[in-house]
């Protein structure tokens, strides 16, 4: 018979620099010298537990501090995770974003854990975990599970995943607010039987209830950037029209508030083309729904008048005037006849088409002019444009340069040079060249970042 093995205490054990850990984080080593009649005094006593409070807020003070500079929700869920290991005295640990309104998202992030290992540990059945339970509603206070190798009708499944991975005991934790309801649950492993002591758990809590209001911040903001970004994606065209002698690309970016910035394609009669770009101040929902009126003004616009850019964007900038008098737009309307390789274009506060070709590589010269619902009435000249057989003509937004960070003239210069430096093997293809410009002038994923700047890069190639 063996005898059975007591759980240990965890401590709270954090790396070298990240976390300082609290005071007291287990019961002091007997003493080799005799106990003096001052060290036991009440005053004594009484200090010390002073010192050890003062050691708990000054750690979670830390590490809320810490989480405050979170400002995606990814990242709050790994510091959430190290932040919690360092206070329970755990090496690893996973949290399950899961909110129970069904709305998502939902994601696992794992501390010490590989994406094999988190996939190894949701094929336990979920009812057999401690997170599943409060997922499932089961179970809405922590759970410690000091030795669960040793547990009396612990799932198979469990245990060959506990053994596999090298885990012995959890400490799970609901993530849920008031407000919000549930957000999912935190679980951080122990290598041997342990649980933490009854002040680590007092820690963990306070810490918690910290963070669940920040994850909810989080994820409420994540939700409004994913429901601008679709539906500024949906405002625009879903893909572009086919039309004899030009070939088309675009890329987009859209920024985390979801912005103004679109773009549009349209054939129009007798073979023409119609190309737009512009971009509306402001950002957010009322931006993106301005852009969406715009650019379907635009089209209609567009025609019944396409063959005069100037009047198309006259009609743009006493709508804008009419209907959206706090709010401006740049844009610039494109008439291409391909046949003729012909290209009548007029701009508001836009920048300048860029042509791109084996002999030569410039901005287009266009007139200059204010940005629509600026001035009390807007018209500018048009200009021409003709582009030599398997030249590229690069319309964009001014995103791609405020992205680059640099003053207005040295972006124009990084431009003009990632366009001439288009290796002579991606000139036949209009979407290559794009990429090619996108990725050079926004090096090391500038143009995957963050930003409030929108992209937009509407390549056509003439043949």
């Amino acid at each position: 018979m063996t005898t059975p093995r007591l759980p240990k205490v965890a401590g709270i054990d954090s790396p070298p620099g990240q976390v300082p850990p609290p005071a007291h984080t287990g019961p002091p080593a007997p003493a080799v010298t005799q106990v003096t009649p001052a060290a036991s005094a009440p005053g004594a006593v009484i200090q010390d537990r002073l010192a050890g409070w003062v050691s708990d807020l000054t750690t979670l003070h830390e590490l809320t501090e810490r989480l405050a500079r979170t400002a995606a929700l990814e990242d709050a869920l790994h510091e959430l995770l190290r932040a919690g290991a360092a206070l329970v005295g755990a090496r690893r640990g996973l949290v399950v974003l899961e909110p129970g309104d069904g709305l998502g998202p939902d994601t696992t992030v794992g501390l010490g854990l590989s994406r094999p290992d988190l996939g190894h540990i949701e094929t336990v059945p979920r009812g057999a975990t401690s997170y599943g339970r409060i997922l499932d509603g089961l179970s809405t206070d922590p759970e410690c599970r000091a030795d669960l190798l040793s547990e009396d009708g612990l799932d198979p499944r469990h245990r060959e995943v506990a053994a596999r991975l090298g885990y012995a005991a959890s400490f799970a934790l609901p993530l849920a607010t008031d407000a919000a309801g549930r957000l999912g649950a935190a679980v951080w492993l122990y290598d041997e039987p342990a649980e933490p002591v009854e002040r680590q758990r007092h820690l963990i809590g306070l810490y918690a209830r910290y963070a669940t209001e920040h994850l909810a911040r989080l994820l409420e903001t994540e939700r409004t950037r994913a429901w601008s970004r679709t539906l500024a994606d949906e405002l625009l065209p879903a893909r572009l029209p086919r039309v004899a002698g030009v070939q088309l690309a675009v890329r987009h970016r859209s920024g985390p508030r979801g912005g103004g910035d679109w773009y549009d394609a349209l054939p129009l009669p007798e073979g023409a083309l119609g190309l737009a770009v512009g971009s509306v101040t402001g950002s957010g929902a009322s931006a993106v729904a301005a852009m969406g009126r715009l650019r379907a003004s635009l089209r209609a616009y567009a025609v019944m008048e396409g063959e005069d850019p100037v009047a198309v964007l006259s009609d743009l900038e006493l709508l804008l005037r009419l209907t959206e008098p706090a709010r401006s737009a740049t844009a610039l309307f494109a008439y291409c006849e391909p046949a003729q390789r012909k290209i009548v274009l007029a701009g508001a506060g836009h920048a300048p088409p860029l042509v791109i070709g084996e002999r030569r590589t410039e901005f287009a010269e266009t007139t200059l002019s204010a940005p629509l619902g600026m001035l009390a009435c807007w018209e500018a000249p048009s200009v021409e444009i003709a582009p030599e057989p398997g030249e590229t003509v690069l319309l964009y937004t001014d995103g791609l340069l405020h992205r680059t960070g640099d003053p207005m003239d040295r972006a124009f210069t990084r431009l003009h040079a990632a366009a001439a430096s288009v290796p002579k093997g991606l000139r036949d293809d209009p979407g290559a060249i794009a990429d090619h410009v996108l990725h050079t002038v926004l090096p090391d994923g500038l143009d995957a970042v963050d930003s409030d700047e929108d992209v937009v890069l509407l390549a056509a190639r003439f043949e």
